[in-house]
């Protein structure tokens, strides 16, 4: 999961995908997968793939919000604010909720 997210990061989208659905295969019960699976597919075009995806992730953690993902993330690592912006710009595409 930690290389796909850093493949995200790099702009790597393609990678990204790939090491996501690795991840996915092994632990189809961890959202976080889904949701950068999800951030990655939408950044690419495949928004029907990327929604379904965004459904999954939120269908195991409903209480996920690009708000709540927003906070936590700058309170783990204030100083990477701009590098998730690309996810977040992914997952708003999949069609996670804002709030």
């Amino acid at each position: 999961m930690f290389a796909g997210l850093a493949k995200l990061y790099l702009g790597k989208e393609e990678e990204t995908v790939a090491w996501m659905r690795r991840s996915i295969e092994a632990n189809r019960s961890f959202p976080s997968s889904h949701f950068i699976l999800a951030a990655a597919l939408a950044r690419l075009g495949r928004l029907p793939e990327a929604r379904s995806e965004a459904r999954a992730g939120l269908a195991l953690n409903p209480a996920f919000t690009i708000a709540r993902f927003r906070a936590n993330a700058s309170v783990y690592e204030p100083t990477a604010a701009g590098e998730w912006e690309r996810f977040i710009d992914g997952l708003r595409k999949a069609g996670v909720p804002e709030e």
